[in-house]
């Protein structure tokens, strides 16, 4: 029998650092704002407590209607998706190009965050699904453990959540996507997705990815849960290949790389665009040897997998010459297990953190983490 774990105030939930958010007017506003009536916990009414496992979902129809490949195939899957939708949802798939709206993500889930844009999963058709599951396969990609399955696996996390706790708001049919500008073969679009614990932000310009950040990730729980006809364990590549290359370091570059702060969350988070520290701290690539560097670009390749290939490729291009002045440090422990052990890579464009957070719902530790590209997030546009 499953233990059900009690939730018993949304602070318990979300921990003290969720105040600013969770104080905000029903129809959402800037993280921050106050809210006199005191804590929203009511769901707008399109969120429900339906589960929509993707792993089910069927793609053959979506892939039978638009059989090119890459961007001509996404462009074809958005107006497939669009096509014979009521109009009152495709006026929210729909949205003018706005990078305010695409910053409108956040890690916390629906309960809390009440600002995202789009149509939630638990509103689509069978057929619509497949739709918005064959166009998620075509953005990231379908490698194991990366890409599209990775976004399953945090999925059927909150259909774990939801089957384990008793807490409201947490189910895969409360994902949301959006298309901010118009998928077509000139001009700029943000294929826009997310919900608890992943913000997926990808724009393109004129039939070409500009850029795939920012992009975050996490999990709860983080030991392996059996959810939805499956096991999942969606970030447990990302934390061995971040702990395989600082435990790789010598003790005396361990030192060098040991942050004097203890970092309890991500910094360059939700709402906190362009919060990149002034000096670069840490031990520079540049200095470290072949094999060590070999490790940092295994890590890095953990999160720009994430995006289908070539794309995957041209981005790695540019972060491998940009390795020697790209930086690496952390605190807590070298292996990235405990509470409060974060790790940062902070290159020339690169930025990668993840932070190891108390357990909220499951006892124990679960992961954030977030890829930034400092001159590329939003597509290069502010």
């Amino acid at each position: 029998m499953i233990k059900r774990y009690r939730i018993v105030a949304i602070l318990s939930l979300l921990g003290s650092a969720s105040l600013a958010l969770a104080q905000q007017p029903p129809g959402g506003g800037p993280p921050g704002g106050g809210n006199p009536g005191g804590f929203v916990l009511k769901l707008a009414p399109y969120y429900t407590n339906k589960s929509t496992p993707l792993g089910a979902v069927d793609t053959g129809a979506a892939d039978r209607a638009c059989k090119t490949q890459g961007y001509a195939k996404l462009q074809c899957l958005a107006d497939l998706l669009k096509k014979g939708m009521a109009p009152a949802l495709v006026a929210r798939l729909q949205l003018p190009y706005s990078v305010e709206d695409g910053k409108k993500w956040s890690n916390f889930p629906p309960l809390v965050y009440h600002d995202r844009v789009g149509v939630t999963l638990g509103e689509l058709s069978a057929p619509q699904l497949g739709v918005a599951k064959a166009i998620l396969k075509e953005a990231t990609g379908i490698a194991a453990d990366e890409g599209y399955d990775e976004i399953e696996q945090i999925l059927n996390a909150d259909d774990f959540l939801k089957a384990n706790s008793t807490q409201i708001g947490f189910a895969s049919g409360n994902f949301q996507m959006a298309f901010l500008g118009t998928p077509a073969a000139k001009g700029t679009w943000q294929l826009y997705f997310g919900g608890h614990h992943i913000a997926l932000s990808m724009t393109y310009k004129d039939g070409a990815l500009a850029s795939a950040t920012p992009s975050f990730r996490g999990v709860e729980p983080f030991t392996t849960y059996n959810a939805n006809g499956r096991d999942n364990a969606p970030l447990a590549q990302e934390q061995a290949a971040f702990a395989a290359a600082l435990t790789a370091l010598s003790p005396a570059e361990q030192s060098k790389a040991r942050l004097p702060q203890t970092y309890t969350d991500l910094i360059a988070g939700a709402q906190q665009d362009d919060n990149f520290p002034a000096t670069k701290a840490g031990v520079r690539a540049g200095d470290l040897s072949p094999d060590k560097r070999a490790l940092l670009i295994a890590a890095i390749e953990k999160y720009v997998g994430d995006v289908r290939r070539p794309d995957a490729d041209t981005l790695m291009a540019k972060y491998r010459g940009e390795l020697a002045d790209t930086w690496l440090s952390y605190s807590g422990t070298p292996s990235l297990a405990a509470e409060n052990d974060y790790l940062r890579i902070d290159g020339p464009s690169l930025w990668l953190e993840f932070s190891m957070q108390p357990g909220r719902i499951v006892p124990g530790v679960h992961p954030h983490s977030v890829w930034r590209d400092r001159g590329a997030d939003y597509g290069g546009n502010r």
